[in-house]
């Protein structure tokens, strides 16, 4: 019984709508992102160093540009560029972003006020990224990131650190 009711409880918790953060500007979200753990996705296998830089355009979109080093360090610098549009202009923290064909959602679901870190993912949970100004973030700091993460029924085994340089 104990099990069926736990194997219940996480499932109503993966199945919970995920919420955004009330209001992102986006002039102040543009830059430069350090990626400090996420759910490894098939096209980020190898990576380390990895990073995304957000810049304006005259349109209203968002270049974006994701780089990594392929297995180490001083391995071979891989980029992947796309573009990132608002899809919920009230709250500017729903985007869609594209790489090659495919729009993907990209929800802002934990902000720092002074955009020091970022956490995104989508509605179903399949992906998360935790973001950050720096390479390196507060090991404080993460673990309030994970707290609110697991009260929002993420599944935490999936993440993965993500080497980063010292700086």
């Amino acid at each position: 019984m104990v099990r069926i009711l736990a194997f219940l409880w996480v499932i109503s918790r993966s199945l919970m709508a995920l919420d955004t953060v009330p209001s992102v500007d986006l002039n102040q979200y543009l830059g430069t992102w350090y990626e400090i753990a996420s759910f490894p996705m098939f096209f980020q296998r190898g990576c380390v160093a990895t990073r995304a830089t957000y810049s304006a355009r005259p349109d209203g979109m968002i270049d974006v540009l994701n780089e990594c080093r392929k297995d180490s360090f001083t391995g071979p610098l891989k980029k992947a560029r796309g573009v990132a549009k608002v899809v919920d202009p009230k709250t500017s923290s729903k985007l869609k972003v594209r790489f090659f064909l495919f729009w993907g959602d990209y929800w802002i679901i934990d902000l720092d006020d002074e955009y020091r870190y970022a956490v995104v993912s989508e509605p179903r949970k399949k992906y998360l990224w935790i973001l950050s100004r720096t390479p390196i973030l507060d090991e404080s700091v993460y673990q309030g990131i994970i707290g609110r993460l697991k009260t929002q029924g993420f599944d935490l085994s999936r993440l993965q650190m993500t080497p980063q340089p010292l700086p």
